[in-house]
């Protein structure tokens, strides 16, 4: 399983990186799979250096803030409009999986300007996650859970086959947006992999309500306790020095840490 952290521009696109947007990929030994966790502000556009839109196994996105699901809008138009192989040259609809909270498909659809009772069915299939419930997507299996943001959000699951131990099978966490709860911590418990977003910064933001995102330091402490193998920071606005919530998280976390990167490979 590989991730490639396509996007990691915490809450708007950033000079050098896009908004959230994180692909997964794997071999089931008879065809490649990809996923993407969330698709942010311009994700699409980066995405497409990884993989083409058409290739897309399911996108499965943590809430629906623009900076993790905006770019649902630009996917729709090149799954019904590309000019060889979408939906109105060949006259089927691509029906990609699209699991997400309550009101994924309204939301969409508001998102490009649709008018009531029109829909994205024909390019998307969109599902509600049920928290705690996994969803099976080739090789690979999300498991989505309850966090703690204003809006309903989930932390994301997700197994499947290592490339890195043959015939084993790897864990990646994505955190979403979220404070530190214990949904966060019981979600992520062993995660070979654990990539949590870092958004805000002690002492800067201790100001601001509870609920919205995590420090370095409270992601390194979710890490601990969740005893993960390795943390990957993400979700860093353009405003802040990436190198404090790496400080903090190195703190309280004694385990590999570091920060992710637009278009960053890491191998599971």
């Amino acid at each position: 399983m590989r991730l490639v952290t396509v996007g990691v521009a915490g809450s708007f696109p950033g000079p050098s990186s896009p908004a959230s947007t994180y692909l997964l990929q794997a071999h089931d030994g008879e065809r490649d799979w990809n996923v993407v966790l969330d698709l942010g502000n311009g994700g699409l556009g980066a995405l497409q250096r990884h993989v083409d839109p058409l290739d897309l196994d399911a996108v499965a996105l943590s809430h629906l803030h623009p900076d993790h699901c905006a770019d649902l809008s630009g996917l729709y138009v090149y799954l019904r409009y590309h000019p060889t192989s979408g939906a109105t040259r060949t006259g089927t609809g691509r029906r990609l999986p699209v699991l997400g909270p309550a009101g994924t498909e309204e939301r969409a659809a508001a998102m490009y300007g649709l008018q009531p009772g029109e829909s994205m069915a024909g390019e998307y299939d969109v599902r509600a996650w049920q928290a705690g419930s996994p969803v099976r997507v080739g090789p690979f299996e999300l498991e989505p859970f309850s966090v703690f943001h204003p809006v309903e959000a989930y932390g994301l699951r997700v197994t499947g086959p290592s490339s890195v131990r043959p015939g084993e099978r790897a864990t990646l966490v994505y955190s979403g947006d979220t404070d530190l709860c214990d949904g966060l911590v019981a979600g992520a418990r062993g995660a070979d992999l654990f990539l949590c977003e870092a958004a805000f910064q002690e002492g800067r933001d201790d100001d601001v309500e509870p609920g919205v995102h995590l420090t370095g330091r409270r992601a390194g402490e979710a890490a601990a306790r969740a005893d993960v193998r390795r943390l990957l920071l993400t979700h860093i606005a353009s405003w802040s020095d990436p190198q404090v919530p790496l400080a903090e998280a190195r703190e309280v976390y004694d385990g590999p840490v570091e920060l992710a990167v637009a278009d960053g490979v890491h191998e599971l």
